[in-house]
């Protein structure tokens, strides 16, 4: 298993470029089995989730191409089998979405119950009530869900009881093909969604609101090929202006989308940092100084997103002065605070671990670290380059998951870090 050595007080300077979000491209590998025709996604990143996605959609028997610039082919004709077994699903939450593409343009499937991230419970509920409000039949049958229609999915309405992004992007999915109108409440405003409403219109699909709380999807016959280029990843680029915010550097990101990054880039203007934005262009400058702690509650777009919340603590950890973060998302979100807490920060949690008070310090110290979850794990990077002395990351397999060339793309930003192999 691999593990990622960092050796500390680096400054981050140089530029980079966006990957495309991950977070739309595997929703729209699921949404491609709507389609009669095959569909091209493009900017895809080269990830672990994305290889676990496409690996689900092979098992059921798709014809999936790809080229060296990770352009992305899908033949959703070719498929053989309804089936999303347990191995793959139970690794990434995402692939559960199969289940409602499935359903409505094959009137049948058999979906295991998710895995992901240990950061608390994330239902399905949502999904299942959404599915059976358009006419599914559904079984729980040994850790599995059954589905089927009679005679296809009917247009129906759907109120949400929390803001679901996954729930929202399954439902606004299964409804394209489902007969008659589908009116979707209290739905999640995400940019991905967004991105994915374009997809699925660009099918053919008749989509409109997403990015408001309400979406109206009025059914459609069939679906058809398309080509679409994904979105730039916002959490990957805060990630790294975030990382560059605590390290006192300068950097710039190319391809980014800044109108959807404006609370984060609002939180490191309050840290100290000058940005500037450009079109798909975003350029932090710290002048070397050191952040200034920053005080935020997480909450759904376009809110300060829980994504960043590990990152923006790893921030607050080295900042002049004392800051409070408050995760409402996600229970069970703050399994980095100990490990920083190894590495010398002064962190406590309060209010049922639902709080963290960060008391800024002048630098962290190395020592080995372990990761929990995705962000979790890239949070312990950015400590790890403020730190004095050698950091050492383990169960990277987190990071990977959602971080693409994560090594080389700070090497080049002057970190000292590199993969090595565990002892």
């Amino acid at each position: 298993m691999d593990r990622l050595l960092i050796e500390g007080r680096a400054v981050l300077k140089g530029e980079l470029r966006a990957s495309g979000a991950k977070n739309s491209a595997l929703k729209m590998f699921a949404a491609a089995l709507l389609a009669d025709e095959p569909v091209t996604i493009s900017n895809v990143p080269h990830l672990r989730d994305i290889t676990t996605m496409i690996e689900l959609l092979v098992s059921l028997g798709v014809e999936v191409v790809i080229d060296e610039k990770m352009n992305i082919e899908i033949h959703a004709n070719t498929i053989k089998s309804f089936k999303a077994p347990y191995e793959l699903v139970k690794t990434m939450r995402a692939s559960f979405n199969v289940l409602g593409p499935l359903l409505a343009h094959y009137g049948q499937a058999e979906v295991s119950l998710p895995g992901g991230c240990a950061i608390g419970p994330r239902p399905v509920d949502q999904h299942l009530r959404g599915l059976e409000a358009l006419g599914a039949k559904i079984e729980m049958v040994d850790g599995y869900v059954n589905a089927t229609t009679d005679g296809g999915l009917k247009g129906g309405h759907v109120y949400f009881d929390f803001s679901t992004v996954g729930g929202t992007e399954h439902i606004m999915m299964a409804a394209c093909l489902a007969d008659g109108v589908t009116v979707m409440e209290n739905c999640a405003r995400e940019p991905e969604i967004v991105d994915l409403a374009d997809f699925l219109n660009k099918m053919g699909a008749k989509v409109e609101g997403a990015g408001t709380d309400t979406i109206t999807i009025t059914g459609v016959p069939s679906m058809h090929g398309c080509s679409h280029r994904v979105i730039a990843d916002r959490v990957e680029t805060g990630t790294y202006l975030i990382a560059a915010a605590a390290t006192g550097g300068k950097i710039k990101i190319r391809d980014a989308n800044p109108e959807h990054l404006e609370v984060v880039i609002s939180k490191l203007r309050e840290a100290g940092a000058k940005i500037t934005t450009d079109g798909s262009t975003i350029e932090l400058d710290m002048e070397g100084r050191r952040p200034k702690a920053v005080s935020l509650v997480t909450a759904p777009y376009p809110g300060f997103p829980t994504d960043l919340q590990a990152q923006i603590i790893a921030l607050n950890s080295v900042a002049e002065g004392i800051s409070t973060i408050t995760e409402t998302i996600f229970e069970n979100r703050f399994m980095h605070v100990q490990e920083m807490n190894r590495m010398g920060a002064k962190i406590r949690l309060e209010g049922n671990n639902t709080t963290a008070i960060v008391e800024g310090v002048p630098h962290l110290t190395g020592a080995p670290v372990m990761a929990n979850d995705l962000r979790a794990s890239v949070s312990l990077v950015i400590a790890g380059l403020v730190a004095e002395g050698d950091t050492i990351v383990d169960r990277i397999y987190h990071i990977d998951r959602g971080y693409e060339q994560v090594e080389e793309k700070l090497q080049n930003l002057g970190a000292n870090i590199r993969r090595v192999a565990s002892e």
